[in-house]
């Protein structure tokens, strides 16, 4: 009688010592977004195009302080009043402020000029290179 050789199969070795290698992980799929929502979305953006297209731009932000929510803005174009209902624009920021404090040199002054950079109090972040817009 012969007899016959068989071979056994290694356990494979782990990529790491002596911990065991990970199993890949599967994943979702994402779900789709019913139509309604595009529309109302795309509605929204055609929105804010169109109040941009009637805003003149008074100033750009050039420096931000956290600790007091303030702006350092350029004025390009015409001035800054207290009073003013303004709408500051950038890559990340978008929000509409009444002015309540126009300082410039720490001093409160009511109307700035082009030219000026002034501090306005903000209520939220925002980043230098953003647009300030009149409403």
């Amino acid at each position: 009688m012969a007899i016959k050789k068989v071979r056994v199969k290694k356990a494979k070795k782990s990529i790491r010592p002596g911990k065991a290698a990970k199993k890949p992980i599967a994943r979702k799929k994402a779900a789709k977004r019913p139509a309604a929502k595009k529309v109302k979305n795309r509605a929204k953006a055609a929105g804010k195009k169109a109040l941009e297209l009637n805003l003149e731009k008074v100033g750009e932000v050039t420096h931000y302080f956290p600790h007091v929510n303030a702006a350092a803005v350029k004025v390009l174009k015409g001035g800054i009043n207290v009073g003013d209902q303004l709408y500051i624009k950038g890559h990340t920021t978008d929000f509409k402020e009444k002015v309540n404090s126009v300082q410039l040199d720490h001093v409160s002054i009511e109307t700035s000029k082009k030219g000026q950079e002034i501090g306005l109090l903000v209520k939220s972040r925002v980043r230098i290179g953003d647009s300030v817009y009149r409403i």
